[in-house]
């Protein structure tokens, strides 16, 4: 495992659920903090808890269904050497009963934030990972499978999985971790309250390959897989 205190590290989705339960962790193990939201009032309370604990941290507002935004986002944060990336924010659009009144704006929507918007941040922020040679980003993805109800949200995030597992081939010997994790169904905002997982489950999980100090990049490491497990715990089943 490697010792996140003192690295830079950006949450996106930080706001709430578990973005914002992780954001904490990290604090915990002493890493500087970039939250994100899509207004920085929305963070402004998770900023405190996390200076509490004696780290550096800033918000930042950003639009993910705008890629214009996206990369006025990535301007703002170039003074900053981000070390390790959690694309932690999703979006789904709705679940359609009626499968086949799917409007062409849900894919829009759907694919703008879920797809478009974390790998605009892989494209900007892993090339400085490799001429620094070190890095870590986590695009997380989702297991919904055979419900075209949420056709729109599932399709985006397999799409997701391709152009990271795709990307990770560019690593060659560089101390970089390209990959991706499935929270699994769990009671957030997204999730919603019929979920049969705690946020708190999936957390762990999430953060295990930020932490980790090698493994195969492109796999997809599945929270719900490891309960009552740390991160730390997960990260060293990972390196085997």
């Amino acid at each position: 495992m490697i010792d996140i205190k003192g690295k830079w590290v950006l949450v996106t989705g930080s706001a709430r659920g578990i973005g914002r339960l992780m954001s904490l962790e990290l604090a915990k193990r002493g890493a500087n903090l970039i939250l994100h939201s899509r207004d920085t009032s929305h963070t402004k309370t998770l900023e405190n808890e996390v200076r509490a604990l004696g780290c550096e941290c800033v918000s930042v507002a950003c639009d993910l269904s705008d890629g214009s935004d996206v990369l006025r986002m990535l301007s703002e944060l170039e003074e900053y050497d981000i070390d390790i990336v959690y694309n932690n924010a999703g979006y789904q659009v709705t679940y359609r009963a009626g499968v086949y009144d799917t409007p062409y704006e849900d894919y829009d929507l759907s694919f703008r934030i879920n797809t478009t918007a974390p790998m605009l941040i892989c494209y900007n922020l892993f090339p400085k990972m490799l001429k620094r040679g070190f890095g870590r980003i986590i695009n997380t993805t989702s297991g919904i499978d055979k419900e075209p109800q949420q056709g729109p949200y599932s399709a985006a995030k397999a799409a997701l999985e391709k152009v990271t597992r795709d990307l990770a081939t560019l690593i060659k010997d560089e101390d970089i971790v390209l990959t991706l994790t499935d929270p699994g169904w769990c009671r957030t905002d997204l999730g919603g309250p019929n979920a049969p997982n705690a946020p708190e489950s999936a957390v762990a999980g999430c953060m295990a390959p930020g932490i980790v100090s090698k493994i195969s990049s492109g796999m997809i490491v599945h929270s719900q897989d490891y309960p009552g497990k740390t991160a730390e715990e997960i990260a060293k089943i990972l390196e085997g």
